[in-house]
């Protein structure tokens, strides 16, 4: 019962902090407008603060030139919005607008929309709205953010294991908090030189230049890592003095790693959207809570393999991770309440998917954990009985030695006094002695294992989760754009060339715009009815950008095909292959474009 119920809340949690991207609520001119006169000015609101780059808007005439716009900066509205100044004059016909800004967790967000002067153009020009994503970048610094995240998990979780369990072998313990420690020094200085590249979308090469690394160490994102590096140079002056006095950690340590935590809240999710106090207090706590137990159990396991630890020792530590998991608990639902917004957020964004299959994952490793808690009780029973059994050897013996002589025993003279061992019955050897427990400690040392492996997994989707956009956020950002009447609807008559083998597909693509689509397919016969075709599919490609084929991936519904997470990722002119199968060996394709809003 108990273990159903911490799986519904970590339902609601996540391993990292759960808050808002900045999403695009509004622009001035509209997506898609038609205007009288030229703007003076271009406007975005957002659902949250945002950060400027230099190159935030790139507006791109008729013939796809960019234009030369003022600085980008701030409206009166405040932080949340951005605005850049058109030319004087500009041409009729149709722009567009490319924009990139930095949302105030720290993630970059970006986009592109059009308007038109007059009347649309008759024909649009492929152009370029400059880097949305630079591949190897986006990597390189998603990697370093997991190993940051195992590195801090590592080091806080082995301190705390140390000060709690005060394990034998202490100098294999302190080798794991070197690789803690150097791993998220490296980490945190590659996320520092990165920085300036992956906000403005550029190649790793980008964090070369003099402008790059100002723009990092003056915004907000580069200061948090900056504080980090501080805390990391104190934290080794600290590990190095206990080292060199044998003290266990104190106070000043968990200063130290609340203050690591700290960073993490202030330049993720938490730091943004709303009740920004409580979220960080909340971050701050999700995050040490998760280092003590995966960190821990990182240190238990090499303590289990490498030294004889008491069952004593590891029932401390099971009592440790059981709160852990409590104030992992609370602060997940809370968390993940800001982020998802809605029930519907679940199964509805791309967040609560990933979100539902860290459920798996966390099944897993609270499965592992009970298992573990078991092989520790049973570890203690049987330290227990042999602890006991012990005591009652020593005191036969003690009382065997009362009841003897001082001089010993008188041995009988003859003959009979040594008898000869028979040569049938050779003198046994002596068996090797089985260490009490030893069957309970392999069981125990394979159970950690699990945890510590499923931990890392968890914490490979938690690196998603953090740079993606939440539920709350994409439903701030429906709110406010204006609603499309009616779907994009394709009729596509197909003949495979045999009687009775024509008819026609009726594809509706809802809301046939940029992002998740649900898709449904309709095939009629020749007779105008419903028709059931034993296959169906359906493709996108978008030459200009030389992007697809992307399968819709249609299962059937019962009556009609469909997928409700259709994501197509660029507006433009897309061409729809439709391939229908009526029979086991007669099949069509079909190709038509649709224009993706």
């Amino acid at each position: 019962m108990l273990l159903g119920t911490l799986l519904v809340l970590f339902l609601l949690g996540g391993t990292g902090p759960a808050s808002a991207h900045a999403a695009l609520r509004a622009t001035d001119p509209e997506d898609g407008s038609v205007l009288k006169s030229a703007p003076r000015d271009i406007t975005l609101t957002f659902t949250e603060s945002v950060g400027l780059l230099e190159d935030s808007f790139r507006v791109l005439d008729p013939d796809g030139r960019r234009l030369r716009t003022g600085e980008p900066e701030h409206a009166r509205g405040g932080a949340e919005t951005a605005r850049v100044t058109l030319p004087a004059k500009l041409a009729e016909g149709t722009y567009t607008v490319a924009w990139r800004v930095v949302s105030a967790d720290s993630h970059p967000v970006s986009g592109a929309f059009t308007f038109s002067v007059g009347k649309p153009s008759l024909t649009t020009a492929t152009v370029d709205t400059g880097p949305t994503e630079d591949p190897a970048t986006k990597s390189l610094y998603n990697i370093a953010r997991y190993l940051a995240y195992l590195a801090v998990a590592l080091l806080i979780g082995t301190a705390t294991f140390m000060a709690v369990c005060r394990p034998p072998d202490a100098p294999v313990l302190h080798r794991l908090l070197k690789a803690g420690w150097w791993t998220l020094l490296g980490a945190t200085l590659a996320l520092l030189v990165l920085r300036a590249p992956y906000e403005s979308g550029e190649g790793p090469l980008g964090a070369l230049s003099a402008d790059s690394v100002t723009r990092t160490l003056t915004g907000r994102p580069g200061e948090v890592l900056l504080a980090r590096l501080a805390l990391l140079l104190v934290a080794a002056l600290y590990l190095l003095r206990l080292a060199r006095l044998r003290k266990p950690f104190g106070w000043a340590g968990a200063a130290l790693a609340v203050g690591l935590a700290v960073t993490w809240a202030a330049g993720e999710h938490a730091s943004a959207g709303i009740q920004v106090p409580v979220a960080m207090t909340s971050s701050a706590l999700h995050l040490l809570a998760t280092a003590v137990w995966l960190g821990g159990l990182t240190a238990l396991l090499v303590t289990l393999y490498r030294a004889r630890l008491t069952p004593a020792a590891v029932t401390r530590f099971s009592r440790v991770a059981f709160v852990s998991v409590t104030v992992l608990v609370v602060t997940g639902v809370y968390q993940s309440w800001r982020g998802l917004g809605s029930w519907d957020a679940l199964t509805g964004t791309t967040y609560g998917r990933l979100l539902t299959l860290k459920l798996a994952a966390v099944a897993l490793l609270l499965g592992a954990a009970a298992l573990s808690r078991r092989w520790t009780a049973r570890l203690a029973t049987v330290d227990a009985e042999t602890a006991e059994t012990a005591e009652t050897v020593v005191e036969a013996e003690a009382a065997v030695r009362e009841k003897v002589p001082v001089g010993g025993p008188s041995l009988p003279e003859g003959p009979e006094a040594a008898p000869e061992p028979s040569a049938a019955e050779p003198p046994a050897e002596p068996s090797a002695p089985v260490e009490a427990g030893s069957e309970q400690r392999s069981a125990l040392r394979r159970s950690v294992l699990t945890e510590v492996a499923v931990g890392a997994a968890v914490l490979a989707v938690t690196t998603l989760l953090t740079s993606t956009l939440p539920g709350r956020a994409v439903a701030e950002a429906a709110a406010g754009t204006p609603a499309v009447v009616g779907a994009s609807v394709t009729n596509v008559p197909f003949d495979v060339g045999t009687p009775g083998g024509h008819g026609k597909v009726q594809v509706t693509i809802d809301p046939g715009r940029v992002g998740d689509n649900s898709i449904e397919a309709l095939v009629y016969g020749p007779d105008g009815g419903v028709s059931v075709v034993p296959e169906l599919r359906i493709s996108f490609t978008l030459p200009a950008k030389d992007i697809g084929p992307v399968d819709a991936e249609l299962t059937d519904k019962g009556g009609y095909w469909g997928n409700s997470f259709l994501n197509l990722p660029i507006a433009g002119k897309w061409e729809m292959k439709v391939t229908v199968r009526t029979t086991e060996v007669d099949q069509v394709s079909e190709t038509r474009t649709v224009v993706i809003r």
